[in-house]
């Protein structure tokens, strides 16, 4: 008789983000994932006492990928202000990433414990915009306000279908960056 076959922690934690990703929050049930993995739902209990702590560590993972992974990375590349403002904006919502978040959205939207966990991210990244801005002008009202702005672009262009006049989508959101990433009074000589 052949072993058992057992999974990982990490691989039902991977494939839950990838059915929340991809189907939603709906998609993130048991047994479903279970047969994806090709193993029985006793293997999950092994690892996660029920669907909320399962939750839990999915939401835990897509955190630290998103904000802890993302941080170090753009410190790690060690430039200006501006630049780590565009490069934690492309990691944030890199292909692998974007659908995860999209997903954790309109999760939040109806579980409270969702929507903590949300705030708790969006806070951190936020907090990361301003420690930027703030290297790129003092005014505290302006940081505060291009890092929302930053924020609200990055999340918000991927619903927006509106066309660019004579700019394609990727000029006009270079534009918008270079705008949201200029010092203050250099956009006062615009």
């Amino acid at each position: 008789m052949p072993a058992a076959l057992r999974t990982t922690r990490a691989s039902w934690i991977e494939a839950g983000l990838a059915a929340l990703g991809s189907a939603g929050p709906d998609a993130v049930r048991v047994e479903p994932i279970a047969a994806q993995l090709g193993v029985t739902k006793g293997g999950f209990y092994r690892h996660f006492s029920d669907r909320g702590a399962y939750v839990s560590a999915l939401l835990d993972e897509w955190e630290r990928r998103s904000v802890d992974e993302v941080i170090a990375r753009v410190e790690a590349d060690g430039t200006d202000a501006a630049s780590n403002v565009r490069r934690a904006g492309t990691l944030t919502f890199a292909k692998d990433l974007l659908p995860i978040d999209l997903a954790v959205r309109a999760w939040a939207r109806s579980d409270s414990h969702v929507a903590a966990r949300l705030r708790r991210v969006d806070n951190a990244r936020i907090r990361y915009l301003r420690s930027q801005f703030a290297k790129i002008t003092s005014d505290r009202g302006d940081v505060e306000a291009r890092s929302l702005l930053a924020f609200a672009l990055v999340i918000g262009q991927h619903f927006v279908t509106a066309e660019h006049a004579e700019f394609r989508r990727t000029q006009a959101l270079d534009l918008a960056a270079d705008f949201l990433n200029t010092p203050p009074a250099a956009q006062h000589r615009r």
